[in-house]
């Protein structure tokens, strides 16, 4: 009878073990576990994953990439911001969304996230489909699967739904190609966020999120729904802070809203301009070295924008990226406050 090691176990080996990067998948005593493990649970043929996995290269190009730098240098929201509210990404972005009209308008009313907000998204992630990746996707998972210990849990899942993805597409799991850290196509969804999250938005009987923009649109939408987005409620909103008021406990509170408007209110914080929102908030902090601190209130759809990349700064562009959209078309922005 075949021993049955859960990804769990492999992953806890995986953390434990130095990579192995010379032999060949195949031959690793972690991939063909792995291999049993996706037979007993998933119905897979193991000898069939075990040789595909031996076609899967080692690519150091992904371990360089996605490796922490040594040195840290300083956050720079201002360097971060300008990479994303340039004119490429704007006048792209209004291009896209004069293409995408009639999709853009209808995920906004299927699932209540501004059309300003998908296309900021997939002008953040992949410049409106010009960079969705170049990594053949099976190699650079099973790279960081069985030879990056620091995240082997989240990859070996995204392996096994790089499988599961392929069996249920019909395609050869050889022929996805994206990110380095195996993100895929337009919205650049992880194999795991495809199979739960991505919708046929065009009705064309297929979802090809690399190939189909219209797919991407409603699958972002479809994404941001799943995770909690607010129909017609605000993002964020930039704060004053009353002389004194010490940031540091607020932004401490975490990411998720939780400071109500008379917390806030009491700590010396508000908006900078209009009354408080009667919801939660969090305080988010931008820094940029040797400029003054940017203080913002984000809201539950600002939190929403996070469960896609858990980076502030990222769901900041987005949002000053979907703003500019909005402003260079004319027209009055949806749900902000």
């Amino acid at each position: 009878m075949t021993r049955r090691l859960p990804l769990a176990l492999i992953a806890s080996a995986l953390l434990a073990a130095p990579g192995l990067s010379a032999a060949s998948y195949a031959e690793r005593e972690e991939a063909q576990a792995f291999a049993r493990d996706m037979a007993q649970r998933h119905g897979f043929d193991d000898t069939e994953l075990i040789a595909a996995l031996g076609r899967a290269r080692y690519d150091e190009r992904v371990i360089r990439l996605i490796t922490p730098p040594a040195t840290r240098g300083a956050r720079s929201w201002q360097r971060y911001r300008a990479q994303f509210l340039d004119t490429t990404r704007i006048d792209g972005g209004l291009a896209f969304w004069q293409e995408h009209e009639t999709a853009l308008a209808a995920a906004q009313e299927r699932f209540g996230v501004p059309a300003e907000i998908i296309v900021a998204i997939i002008g953040v992630e992949t410049l409106y489909g010009r960079n969705t990746g170049r990594f053949e996707t099976m190699s650079a998972l099973a790279t960081l699967a069985f030879d990056y210990p620091p995240r082997a849990p989240l990859f070996l899942r995204e392996l096994e739904n790089l499988f599961l993805l392929a069996r249920e597409q019909g395609r050869d799991p050889f022929s996805y190609q994206g990110s380095y850290a195996g993100a895929l196509g337009y919205p650049q969804f992880l194999p795991s966020s495809i199979r739960h999250y991505a919708v046929d938005f065009n009705g064309n009987g297929s979802i090809a999120l690399d190939a189909e923009p219209i797919d991407a649109i409603g699958s972002i939408g479809n994404y941001l729904a799943a995770h909690g987005w607010l129909r017609g409620e605000p993002v964020a909103a930039r704060a004053r802070l009353e002389p004194g008021t010490d940031p540091v406990p607020l932004v401490a509170a975490g990411i998720e809203p939780a400071l109500t408007p008379e917390q806030l209110a009491a700590a010396g914080v508000a908006p900078l301009r209009g009354d408080p929102y009667p919801a939660p908030a969090t305080l988010v902090d931008l820094e940029t070295p040797d400029a003054d601190t940017e203080y913002w209130l984000g809201y539950r759809n600002f939190y929403v924008i996070t469960r896609y990349n858990k980076s502030s700064f990222y769901a900041m562009a987005v949002y000053e990226l979907a703003r500019a959209l909005r402003e260079q078309r004319g027209e009055p922005l949806a749900g902000n406050h």
